[in-house]
């Protein structure tokens, strides 16, 4: 009795600190991500004279004009509308590509099908950035740069990898019994698809929605090089051309101009937060 009580202490004090330690590196990592992301949205409430007061103070007072400055500006507008633009048309194409092909690859048998998927999941190896110069020749060879299809196909083709690594497990883990079910009540394979399997995916094609739609929102290098018109510009590439206008000086106005253009992104990905969690699960266990 005496030794089984005092190994007890020992093991809840182990988990205690094993509990910290996790809760310790979770909070730094929180800490460096959304920190500068605070730094940036107080100091566009902030003055310039603050900020080179006080880099890192709290603003006192508060001052709105540097948004209401932001959110009057022609060129931010202009902007939203090309991000808004480019980003729902590749989470469209991705997502639609990309649920048809890892519904052949889950529920398909045939020969090649497991090269096919590892080509596809090869493609997450490759950096976008190493394939820049020759996109770019590419697309100015067919046509496309100052168009928004020349920013879109290319987010399209590398969104897909990912897409399919996450949908394909997802889909694979539904049963069979369903498809067989469906078939005996006179439904296609394309009626198992739209009416059974796509419902059953929410989680996970809202996953794959998000991080799609984030990650075009996001994007700087594609645009800045297809994008060569201003009128063009998503905000991304507004931001950095902001910071090289009469306003470079303007540290307050350009802190509340990159804080609006992470908005949409920002409450997009918190409004589907859930689903994302949930589509990554089934992704796992898959």
């Amino acid at each position: 009795m005496t030794v089984n009580v005092s190994v007890l202490p020992r093991k809840r004090s182990g988990f205690m600190w094993t509990s910290l330690l996790t809760y310790g590196v979770a909070l730094a990592v929180a800490g460096v991500s959304i920190g500068p992301v605070i730094y940036a949205i107080l100091g566009g409430f902030r003055s310039n004279a603050q900020i080179n007061a006080h880099p890192a103070g709290l603003p006192s007072p508060w001052i709105w004009q540097n948004y209401g400055t932001a959110l009057t500006r022609e060129t931010f507008w202009s902007a939203v509308g090309n991000s808004t633009i480019i980003a729902l048309s590749s989470t469209v194409g991705v997502t639609a590509l990309g649920v048809c092909a890892a519904f052949v690859l889950s529920r398909y048998r045939f020969r090649g099908r497991e090269g096919l998927y590892t080509f596809f999941v090869l493609g997450l190896l490759f950096p976008a950035t190493a394939g820049i110069l020759p996109l770019f020749l590419l697309l100015g060879r067919l046509g496309l740069t100052n168009n928004y299809l020349g920013v879109i196909l290319p987010q399209i083709a590398f969104g897909l990898p990912i897409t399919i690594v996450i949908l394909r497990p997802f889909l694979t883990a539904i049963p069979g019994e369903l498809e067989d079910a469906s078939l005996i009540d006179g439904a296609s394979k394309l009626g198992f698809f739209w009416r059974v399997l796509l419902p059953l995916s929410k989680p996970a094609l809202v996953t794959v929605a998000v991080l799609a739609f984030v990650g075009s929102w996001n994007s700087y290098a594609l645009p800045l090089l297809i994008l060569q018109d201003a009128s063009l510009h998503t905000l991304p590439v507004a931001v950095q051309e902001a910071t090289r206008s009469q306003y470079t000086q303007d540290t307050a106005a350009i802190l509340a101009f990159t804080s609006l253009s992470m908005l949409p992104a920002l409450l997009f990905f918190m409004f589907a937060e859930r689903q994302i969690v949930g589509g990554l699960q089934g992704a796992v266990k898959g």
